[in-house]
Formats: C-alpha cells, sequence, structure tokens
C-alpha cells in the first residue's frame, strides 16, 4: 500500500496515520519525524535546513523534498509507505510525481480527511498539552503521567484561523491535482478514532 493522507490541521491526520500505517504495516513517513531525524544525526541535508531553521525562516521546497526523497529510498519504505505531511502544494507534488515515475511505481490511494473549520477551531482551541510527556490531554492533568497540562500557542483560535487559512491556500489545491489523477478519496474526520480508521479503511479496500 502506498498512501497519501491530506487535510487541514487538527483533522487527526498524524492518530489516523499511526493506524493505518499499523493495518498495512507499512512505515509511517511525516515530514516532523524526517525533520528531527535528519536534525538529531547532524546529516547534510539536516545542517541545510538547520540553517534556515536557525534563522527563523521556513526550509525551502528543495531541502524537503529531498530529504523525503531519501526517507523513501530506504529499506522499509521499499513495500509501501504511508505519507503524512507532505506534499504540502503543488510543486512538491509534481515533485513527487517524479520520483514515483523514477522508481517505476504508482499511489494507490491518496486519502482526504474532511472535517469543517468550525470544528477544527472548535477542537483545537479546547486542545491541552502535557508539559511533561508533551501527550495531548483533556481535564485537569494529563491522563498518561498526570503532568501539567496547557494551552500551546499554536492552539490558540487566531493562530488556528490563520493556520486554516495557509491551508486553503497552499495545500488544498493538491485535493483537486490527485483527483484529477483518479486517486482521491475522502473521508470523515469526525467521529471517535477507531470510527474513522474503521471508515478509512473500507473505503481504501474497495
Amino acid at each position: 500500500m502506498r498512501l497519501l493522507l491530506v487535510g487541514p490541521p487538527g483533522a487527526g491526520k498524524g492518530t489516523q496515520a499511526q493506524f493505518l500505517a499499523a493495518h498495512y504495516s507499512i512505515p509511517h513517513i511525516s515530514t516532523g519525524d524526517i525533520f528531527r531525524a535528519n536534525l538529531k544525526a547532524g546529516t547534510d541535508i539536516g545542517n541545510q535546513a538547520r540553517v534556515y531553521m536557525d534563522r527563523g525562516e521556513l526550509v525551502p521546497d528543495d531541502v524537503t523534498n529531498e530529504m523525503v526523497r531519501l526517507r523513501l529510498e530506504e529499506s522499509d519504505a521499499s513495500k509501501g509507505f504511508l505519507l503524512d505531511g507532505w506534499p504540502r502544494n503543488i510543486a512538491q507534488a509534481e515533485y513527487f510525481d517524479g520520483i514515483l515515475s523514477a522508481k517505476n511505481i504508482s499511489m494507490d490511494a491518496v486519502l482526504e480527511m474532511q472535517i469543517s473549520d468550525a470544528q477544527i477551531i472548535a477542537r483545537l482551541s479546547s486542545r491541552r498539552t502535557c508539559r511533561d510527556c508533551g501527550k495531548p490531554s483533556q481535564g485537569e492533568k494529563c491522563a498518561a503521567c498526570g503532568g501539567e497540562l496547557y494551552q500551546r500557542e499554536d492552539d490558540r483560535e487566531e493562530v488556528i484561523a490563520n493556520r486554516l487559512k495557509v491551508y486553503a491556500e497552499q495545500t488544498a489545491p493538491i485535493i483537486s491535482f490527485y483527483r484529477d489523477k483518479g486517486l482521491l478519496l475522502t473521508t470523515p474526520a469526525t467521529g471517535s478514532v477507531a470510527d474513522i480508521t474503521v471508515q478509512a479503511i473500507a473505503l481504501l479496500s474497495k
């Protein structure tokens, strides 16, 4: 299974990616994980990214693209993968097409997790994160470790609204890009985590 997960911030892509990757026995490849691994290992491409990050600038597409390309060359991705968080724009999607063509392989599906902006704002603005373990939680204390909870800066309503605006302008166009290729499947991103997973697997199995 070669699968790409798309959807706005707060749709639950990271959570579903873990369950779907486990179900299909494929690696979950996220740009966040790739960046952290390269920065920690001090790779050449990681050091290139660090220069931009240390200046508070966005890492350019060519650096991010090369990180993903190298990750897809690793042996665990040879028989399938789940991409989460990349491509983020049409230029990256076209670059990804080039990677697939060079390998003479194709995607099985692009799964769009669909949820309204209002639901995302309500979901994220009520989210709290543990200061100790970093996991999201609800209530007064972290359900995982009992640590103190706080609201992250990027979970504030005005910040969320801006993230959704950026998503609509930069990332949403890839949905039409993949729809035109006949790869797009859409599943609701509301309800329990388990229900969303079951619906997604049923859709991918058709």
